[in-house]
């Protein structure tokens, strides 16, 4: 949990092979009164470090490449980048200030 007071979520799962991350999924979620909502989704679903963002109805985005390093590099600052902007992501989405 990112945030206790408003319910900010990051779900956080990967597999390594002798030492190395192979597969990963971040997912930056909200909770609201009308349940989870997904905001973005760091993945390596293609074989490489993509970002998707999703509208506020839930609808998946195309994603972006964001980090050209490995995927442990770019779980890394996947996780670094939703620490430090998650709030900034989340108002992005909703296009609101402070009201998930």
């Amino acid at each position: 949990m990112l945030d206790r007071d408003s319910q900010i979520l990051l779900w956080v799962d990967f597999t390594t092979k002798r030492g190395k991350v192979v597969d990963y999924v971040l997912v930056l979620m909200v909770v609201s009164l009308s349940g989870v909502k997904t905001v973005r989704i760091y993945d390596s679903a293609h074989g490489y470090n993509e970002m998707h963002r999703y509208t506020t109805d839930g609808e998946k985005q195309p994603g972006e490449r964001f980090h050209s390093g490995t995927l442990g590099e770019g779980m890394r600052v996947a996780i670094k980048d939703v620490e430090d902007g998650h709030l900034n992501m989340i108002e992005g989405w909703s296009g609101r200030t402070n009201d998930f």
